[in-house]
């Protein structure tokens, strides 16, 4: 079944512990609403740096990116669905979803010459 990544883009932080926790146990309930569907959980990131093309690292993100999940689904609508009941979206935050290529498909999938 193929994967796809769900790469979470801004979202605001709690305003207190408590609603902190609600928005946490929120999200368990969805990770778990997802079953054997999850492959990767929870990447959150931290300590970001970007590396420019001089080979110069900067601290601090070019993107909003501040983590992502690994899920199978059947087809990129399936993922989308996923997405769309996702509780991040509730702290303003949105995702971004891309079905993930195989190395061994991926020469097959570029021989129209549109990478995505």
């Amino acid at each position: 079944m193929p994967q796809h990544v769900l790469v979470y883009l801004g979202g605001e932080y709690p305003s207190s512990p408590e609603d902190g926790k609600a928005h946490f146990d929120r999200y368990q309930r969805w990770l778990m609403s997802l079953g054997d569907a999850v492959v990767s959980p929870a990447v959150p990131l931290k300590d970001t740096h970007t590396v420019q093309p001089d080979g110069s690292a900067v601290p601090g993100n070019s993107t909003a990116m501040s983590g992502l999940n690994i899920i199978s689904a059947g087809s990129i609508a399936e993922a989308l669905e996923a997405a769309k009941s996702c509780p991040f979206l509730r702290i303003n935050g949105v995702h971004q979803v891309s079905e993930m290529l195989e190395i061994s498909d991926t020469a097959a999938q570029l021989t129209d010459g549109k990478p995505n």
